[in-house]
């Protein structure tokens, strides 16, 4: 049993590391060997080896395969902005093409459990030209949802349980569609604990999102992957085809 995930959310700030960590703490407990790439990651620390991104350094450490920081994370830029921004501010074209090839190589080592996380939204640009450039192909206005589209894996989809988050959620499940590609299942991540109507709105998504709710982790008011991990329901991802 193989399987790959490529993790998006309906936000920035929704918890999509404390559920890549969590699931490979799952992964790891159910006796798999583990694997994680964040292909492109804003924002870091810079050392003399590099920039290090707190969440690329955190999904390394959760995993059980020995990899290079660059295998996690090959593509590191310095200011916490949108892809396309931090990247032009430092002359960096980025192509959804390019980095999917960069996530190969890790796929390539067939864990049984490999988590490849987006950032942002599925729709966060890549890149994006001047304004007011002619456009000469479609890879120009490209988004992280290019990037899943050339991996072609399933989804798991992180919905932070906060006030739009309905919207947010049903619109993003409708673009990953469009897109082509499967919705494998959700996790919900209680990320506002003073949430009003938080039963109805997890009940309102569990009738509307095409896909089973493979976790439900309570407010936790700090990362704690391991406590994330005790939510996971592993199974119905791994049983999800």
């Amino acid at each position: 049993m193989r399987r790959s995930f490529f993790v998006a959310g309906t936000d920035t700030g929704v918890g999509k590391t404390l559920v890549c960590t969590a699931l490979l703490h799952a992964a790891n407990k159910a006796g798999l060997s583990t694997a994680a790439i964040k292909p492109v990651a804003a924002g870091g620390e810079v050392t003399e080896a590099g920039i290090r991104n707190e969440d690329a350094v955190l999904l390394r450490q959760a995993a059980t395969l020995d990899l290079s920081y660059a295998e996690v994370n090959p593509i590191a830029l310095a200011e916490p902005l949108a892809p396309h921004i931090a990247a032009a501010r430092e002359g960096i074209e980025l192509s959804a093409a390019d980095i999917a090839r960069a996530c190969q190589p890790v796929l390539d080592y067939r864990a049984d459990f490999t988590v490849v996380e987006g950032a942002g939204g599925w729709r966060v640009p890549l890149n994006d030209p001047p304004f007011g450039t002619q456009l000469q192909t479609d890879t120009q206005l490209e988004t992280m949802a290019d990037i899943a589209r050339h991996l072609q894996l399933p989804i798991i989809l992180v919905v932070g349980m906060r006030l739009g988050c309905l919207n947010h959620a049903l619109l993003s499940a409708e673009a990953i569609a469009a897109d082509g590609l499967q919705l494998a299942g959700w996790v919900a991540n209680r990320i506002d604990p003073e949430m009003a109507g938080y039963q109805e709105n997890l009940d309102t998504l569990r009738r509307r999102l095409p896909a089973p709710l493979i976790a439900e982790i309570s407010w936790l008011p700090e990362m704690d992957a391991v406590a994330a991990a005790s939510y996971v329901r592993f199974a119905k991802l791994i049983d999800t085809d």
